[in-house]
């Protein structure tokens, strides 16, 4: 995350990594603050094997896309509100990478989604992650219906 003032929302991601017992880690790493710690991280992430990142960012946002350039990992994007725009301006810093430094966005504040997804990815190759994702899917979709009637 960019700064202390996102581990409100951030924490959501780490709530559902741990649900599904995935290890993880906490950083502040500011694209802005301190460039060259942001650097280090993001060029070393594969080495340490971390399989993919989640970066929370507010305003400019630059946090995820700058991670993305410098790692070959998947990163998410999750954009955070700042104090003016709404988070209008986050969505669009992540949201509109230039071609070949791909970040996935999730929706402003929600953390939880970019838990699920990193799930998601990490899936692909942990058939036990997608089982246990299975009924987390499931009951998603039975509040739904119940809503419904």
């Amino acid at each position: 995350m960019g700064s202390d003032s996102d581990l409100p929302v951030v924490k959501d991601a780490a709530k559902i990594l741990t649900m599904f017992d995935v290890p993880y880690e906490v950083r502040i790493v500011s694209a802005h603050r301190t460039p060259e710690f942001m650097f280090s991280y993001a060029s070393s992430a594969w080495d340490r094997g971390i399989q993919v990142i989640i970066a929370g960012a507010g305003g400019a946002a630059h946090l995820p896309g700058m991670v993305a350039s410098l790692t070959p990992l998947p990163v998410i994007g999750v954009p955070v509100r700042a104090s003016t725009l709404d988070g209008v301006d986050s969505v669009l810093s992540i949201v509109q990478m230039p071609g070949g430094v791909p970040v996935a966005t999730v929706a402003v504040y929600n953390a939880t989604n970019a838990g699920l997804l990193a799930v998601r990815m990490l899936g692909v190759v942990d058939a036990d992650l997608v089982a246990k994702n299975e009924p987390v899917s499931r009951r998603h979709a039975e509040r739904c219906l119940v809503k419904s009637r």
